[in-house]
């Protein structure tokens, strides 16, 4: 089960157009599938986006032949058996104005940004480690202004989600919502934008391999 999920996000998450399309799928594994609903919080684009996958996905399922159940009886029996849902109760949004993390991905950690348990890693990176999930790494990682993280490129998949500030890459800038959706065709030396620290969630199914030379590597680690 665990190589299913890891081969599903490697294979075919290489653009955020590709990643909504798994999320629409309903095939992520429950961190990306946190990952992306946290990021449509606070993309409304990427919303309508999605609304047009899942009404093209009804399209096809209206097209589709057909299939004999093969037990109706028994499932409408089950089915009007069943006791109706509770409605769940209406969030305080009062409550949500002052988080930095969208609630999805708050309901997902149970904290906000002003409450991780950081680790130091290195000089200006902080990181909380959420561990192996559905057969991918979670973390939090803080990057403190002007701070430039190692050339790497990656042996699988990375989903990084900025949560607040900024960084760069070769590919573009990535703020506040953004996805950056790395694999092993991206060779990148992310920098982290002036004025304010880079809070971001990240969603791996491989690790990474550091690349440069060793004298920027070194430099990239002191800070």
């Amino acid at each position: 089960m665990m190589e299913s999920l890891i081969r599903m996000v490697r294979e075919h998450i290489d653009t955020l157009d590709s990643l909504l399309a798994r999320y629409v799928a309903g095939t992520l594994p429950t961190p990306a599938r946190v990952l992306v609903e946290a990021h449509l919080e606070l993309k409304p684009k990427s919303r309508i986006k999605v609304r047009n996958l899942e009404a093209m996905a009804g399209l096809e399922l209206i097209a589709a032949d057909p299939v004999a159940l093969s037990d109706r009886d028994a499932m409408l029996a089950s089915v009007l058996a069943s006791q109706p849902t509770e409605q769940a109760p209406q969030p305080d949004l009062s409550a949500q104005q002052d988080r930095v993390f969208p609630r999805a991905l708050y309901d997902f950690v149970g904290f906000d940004a002003a409450d991780v348990p950081w680790r130091t890693r290195m000089p200006g990176f902080r990181e909380y480690d959420l561990g192996d999930i559905e057969g991918c790494h979670v973390s939090l990682f803080w990057l403190k202004p002007g701070r430039t993280v190692p050339a790497h490129t990656h042996e699988g998949s990375e989903l990084s989600l900025v949560l607040d500030g900024a960084f760069s890459d070769a590919r573009g800038h990535y703020a506040r919502g953004d996805i950056s959706v790395a694999d092993d065709s991206v060779d990148h030396r992310p920098n982290v934008d002036l004025g304010r620290p880079c809070i971001g969630f990240a969603v791996m199914d491989a690790p990474l391999k550091l690349t440069g030379s060793f004298r920027q590597l070194i430099g990239d680690i002191i800070g």
